[in-house]
């Protein structure tokens, strides 16, 4: 059964959406769209939507009043549909038009703590209890939840959205040891973060040591991210949660990082990476466009520990491999 939609829903006519989405509308325009829903939870006034191929079979016996489809899936059903060559993002332009988010209201809570040589941009929202620091300077429309903190000098550009319990410009974590003691790095760096950047609940990103930490333009980060004093963001990377990103490492621009990914420091990585969920990141990655991974995949925990003793022995395996080839080879003489 279909969910009711929420109150600041609208209903908007499937012609109506295919005009402001760009779609190519095949079947009946008047049909009325309440909210977005899965193929499998859709009912009446709903519309649904394929971006990943397992889900083909299902599109058939969905009971959504209209789908959104790429033009090779426009057969798998006769219901409306809208045609476009991206229907994940055509459904996220759907769901922003249907449900459009509560826009935060402009100003400073009660609560909050803004220091007076803050600069806030028009149109800023600061939340309850969030904290923003000397000399910080936050751009127009942009968005401070409750419980963020934004360290002294830190620089947000304009409509970024920070969630609640962000820390942005704390100490990177910088020590010299001396013998045996941990004496502390100043961190006189900051933070600089470009437009429509969000920032995901409880994510950190610590100030630069020396140079400065740098976000690009549109980056887009979830929860519980770690970012390392003066890492460099390229504009419009997509990070997703749980993942570590060690001090001075620069990502480049349109990156897409996995969740739990762990990226070592004072390493590069090209434009356009893909790296997937889990994966660890020793080395640079210097050739643009390409897909890593590198995690075990799951398997019983005695399987798994055979498995690592055999890798703790390739190399006197390797050894052995290589003292047989050369026996082999000298007996066929």
């Amino acid at each position: 059964m279909s969910a009711s939609p929420a109150s600041n829903s609208k209903v908007l006519s499937l012609a109506e959406l295919a005009q402001r989405t760009g779609a190519r509308l095949e079947g009946d325009g008047t049909v009325r769209i309440t909210r977005v829903a899965t193929l499998q939870d859709a009912g009446e006034g709903d519309i649904s939507f394929l971006s990943n191929p397992r889900y083909r079979d299902e599109v058939a016996g969905s009971h959504a009043s209209a789908v959104i489809l790429a033009e090779d899936a426009l057969d798998l059903t006769q219901v409306p549909r809208l045609i476009h060559p991206n229907p994940y993002a055509c459904f996220a332009q759907v769901a922003q038009l249907l449900d459009p988010y509560p826009a935060a209201p402009p100003g400073v809570h009660a609560s909050a703590s803004v220091a007076t040589t803050a600069r806030l941009g028009a149109n800023v929202s600061v939340g309850a209890h969030a904290t923003i620091g000397e000399g910080a300077e936050i751009g127009d429309d942009s968005v401070i939840y409750p419980n963020v903190t934004i360290y002294p000098r830190v620089r947000i550009g304009a409509r970024c959205i920070v969630h609640a319990g962000a820390v942005i410009g704390a100490d990177g974590f910088g020590f010299a040891n001396d013998k045996g003691n941990w004496v502390k790095i100043p961190q006189s760096g900051s933070v600089i973060i470009g437009d429509d950047v969000e920032v995901g609940a409880n994510t950190t990103i610590d100030r630069g040591a020396l140079a400065d930490t740098l976000i690009g333009d549109g980056v887009k980060l979830d929860n519980q991210i770690q970012i390392g004093h003066n890492v460099r963001i390229g504009d419009h990377t997509a990070i997703a949660a749980c993942t570590g990103i060690a001090g001075s490492t620069v990502i480049g621009a349109y990156c897409s990082i996995g969740g739990a990914a762990m990226i070592h420091g004072h390493i590069s990585v090209a434009d356009r990476v893909t790296i997937g969920a889990g994966a660890m990141v020793r080395q640079a990655i210097t050739e643009p466009g390409g897909t890593y991974g590198g995690t075990f995949p799951i398997a019983p925990v005695r399987d798994w520990l055979k498995n690592v003793s055999h890798l703790r022995n390739l190399d006197r395996m390797n050894e052995r491999i290589r003292a047989l080839e050369k026996r082999l080879a000298d007996s066929g003489k």
